[in-house]
């Protein structure tokens, strides 16, 4: 036997031995994730229809292991968790949020479980580091942008950046969701204000805006023309697209907002087994898959978005760090508060 044969054999050996004990690993935990037999999911990261799909393909791969998805909104989610810590009364396993700055809050009150997913390791390039390693991650993403009822409106006539939607044309007949209620909503305040300052919200107002909770409820308003223009997240607009409804979506010029759904084992998870096999679902191709079949953009490089939506590195986009969310996040809530009374 030749010395490179002998190589290539200790290589393969060494390849083996690194495989063989991550399946006994993953064995193992879908063995014990299976006999706790059930894990909680708070979810705001896609609709409840989106939602309760992901769950049913997660039970579908893993037979015996039911997924209860509670889906609301980002920060009526991170009150229901909130209040389950402050009276011990543990529910949820996973917590999926579409404002990032709740996990360095949770981590502060020791509530985040530390577990690293397998996954972990092969999310895009561009989701690294906008987690916590050992604590939270990066499971989804979208893009905040301008969207518009495309049988009323020409798309020529569309609003093509965010100052555009100041315009007086649009007076009463511009939908958005509310920070207080919507992360994601959340997110592009501040990024809004980061370029603009709060001048633009104050001229915003002027236009009486209409405001529901949800940064879904703009879709519902454009959909039935009770609106023309309004934010929409990308996901869940092009998903409404799909099926039929006259919504347009345009990429702003000034930079759509890019917002980061992370996601993390809570350390009092009433099902820890099934809540990491199912963490580390959610970064997994399979998942990714479903995400884009579901037109929410997925971490993983493999998995492009379906036509319709632009590559990420083809869009100019508003980045925020988690640590601008942590502290901007509620200064804009109560600004906001006090602008559209």
């Amino acid at each position: 036997m030749t010395i490179l044969s002998t190589r290539r054999i200790f290589t393969a050996a060494l390849a083996a031995s690194a495989i063989f004990p991550a399946r006994a690993e993953q064995a193992a935990l879908e063995e014990a994730a299976r006999k706790e037999g059930s894990l909680t999911w708070y979810v705001a990261q896609v609709d409840s229809e989106t939602a309760e799909a992901m769950g049913r393909a997660f039970t579908q791969q893993f037979p015996g292991i039911r997924v209860s998805v509670i889906r609301t909104t980002g920060q009526v989610a991170y009150e229901r968790l909130s209040q389950d810590l402050k009276n011990n009364a543990p529910q949820c396993d996973v917590f999926s949020t579409t404002d990032i700055a709740h996990m360095p809050a949770l981590m502060k009150r020791n509530a985040l479980a530390q577990y690293t997913p397998d996954n972990a390791a092969f999310i895009a390039p561009a989701f690294q580091g906008l987690g916590e390693p050992g604590f939270y991650y990066p499971s989804t993403s979208t893009l905040m942008l301008i969207i518009y009822n495309n049988q009323k409106v020409k798309p020529e006539d569309a609003p093509k950046s965010w100052l555009d939607l100041l315009d007086p044309r649009w007076k009463g007949r511009c939908a958005f969701g509310h920070p207080g209620f919507s992360g994601y909503v959340g997110v592009w305040t501040v990024a809004i204000r980061k370029l603009y300052g709060w001048d633009y919200f104050e001229k915003l107002a002027k236009n009486n805006p209409r405001i529901g909770r949800s940064g879904n409820d703009p879709i519902t308003l454009l959909n039935a023309g009770e609106c023309l223009v309004g934010l929409g997240p990308l996901g869940t607009s092009l998903q409404t697209q799909d099926k039929g409804n006259p919504l347009g979506v345009v990429y702003p010029s000034d930079g759509a907002v890019l917002c980061i759904g992370p996601s993390g084992v809570l350390a009092n998870a009433p099902h820890p087994n099934a809540a990491r096999l199912f963490a580390n679902w959610l970064m997994s191709i399979d998942f990714a898959k479903i995400c884009a079949e579901a037109r929410i953009d997925s971490v993983r490089a493999e998995v492009p978005p379906k036509a319709g939506a632009k590559p990420l590195s083809e869009v100019k986009l508003l980045r925020l760090t988690t640590a601008e969310l942590g502290k901007q996040v509620p200064e804009a809530i109560e600004q906001w508060r006090d602008t559209f009374i």
